[in-house]
């Protein structure tokens, strides 16, 4: 009985200790930043879509802004209830004007900025790919998609 006693207290001091080591381990600290989205076109452009992911998983997507012409200043098309609940680890963005193609962005134009939770201290490794680009009668238009981030902040482990 008093061995058995014994081997309880040890187990409980050597269980407190092991907890108090997890602890005191540093826990990687969650980053947040912004990722601008830019399409590209010679032409007047009244329609894209992109996708976009981070290559080891790393990404949650938080929120969605719209771009910096006035065809897409408000929040694009995306899907709202995944990144409401934190599914959100890929994304595919997309949006339209109806206005007159003399409206419409010409040359590099940012056309969203995307907001995302990084988990730990890797550098991201986006993949962004655009899906489709068209003018304002439809057609398929020649197109290229380019991202910068920036404000890499962080958010103390939990």
């Amino acid at each position: 009985m008093k061995v058995r006693g014994s081997l309880l207290g040890l187990l409980g001091v050597l269980s407190l200790v092991a907890a108090y080591e997890l602890a005191a381990q540093p826990q990687a600290a969650n980053r947040f930043a912004v990722i601008d989205v830019y399409v590209d076109s010679v032409e007047p452009l009244a329609a894209w879509q992109f996708e976009l992911t981070e290559q080891d998983g790393r990404m949650q997507v938080v929120g969605i802004e719209g771009g910096e012409s006035a065809s897409y200043a408000e929040p694009p098309f995306y899907d709202r209830d995944a990144v409401a609940s934190g599914a959100a680890d890929r994304i595919i963005v997309a949006d339209f004007s109806l206005r007159e193609p003399a409206q419409l962005p010409v040359g590099r134009t940012r056309v969203a900025s995307v907001h995302v939770r990084l988990a730990g201290d890797q550098s991201p490794d986006y993949q962004l790919r655009l899906v489709a680009a068209g003018a304002a009668d439809g057609r398929s238009i020649d197109a290229e998609i380019s991202l910068d981030t920036r404000g890499l902040g962080t958010e103390a482990g939990r």
